[in-house]
């Protein structure tokens, strides 16, 4: 299984950039996991209603023509109005596309949030958290979940849940 995980925006933080390439040197062994930057859309200072839905559009284009729809790859889109997941649920779901032989491009979107053409095309929703998170910060949550699923199919002790 390959994941690739289509994220919106660039030039992190070096914290962020830090701990997300910790643990996704962890999980190579486990699963192919890439991450791909898409640009974000240029805003305006006050941008009105219309401006932020012509953001999303654009950063949707974007994702879909990076998605590769035409192969195995399921698209997981993260949106706060997604099904939540504990990270035995993920595992299983990890598991469960492994075994089917799906890849998986995961979304992360922009600021503004993503497209309706993104949510109609998306294979899964999911929300990390009703919570309202930096789109910097979940591209560590978001590794870290991923390799502690991995963890937990993997049979490697870092995951201590119950």
């Amino acid at each position: 299984m390959k994941l690739r995980i289509l994220s919106v925006g660039s030039k992190m933080p070096k914290w962020i950039d830090s701990g997300f390439d910790e643990y996704h040197k962890r999980i190579q062994p486990m699963l192919t996991a890439e991450i791909i930057d898409l640009a974000a859309a240029k805003r305006a200072k006050n941008p009105s209603d219309a401006n932020l839905a012509q953001y999303r559009e654009q950063e949707g284009k974007a994702i879909l023509a990076t998605h590769q729809s035409n192969s195995r790859e399921k698209l997981w889109v993260l949106d706060v109005k997604g099904k939540m997941l504990s990270t035995e649920q993920l595992a299983d779901k990890l598991s469960e596309a492994m075994q089917i032989g799906d890849d998986v491009a995961l979304v992360i979107g922009g600021a503004d949030g993503v497209s309706p053409e993104v949510l109609a095309a998306a294979d899964f929703k999911w929300s990390l958290s009703p919570l309202t998170l930096p789109h910097p910060l979940v591209r560590v949550v978001l590794m870290e979940q991923l390799y502690r699923a991995m963890s937990i199919n993997n049979n490697h002790p870092y995951h201590r849940g119950n």
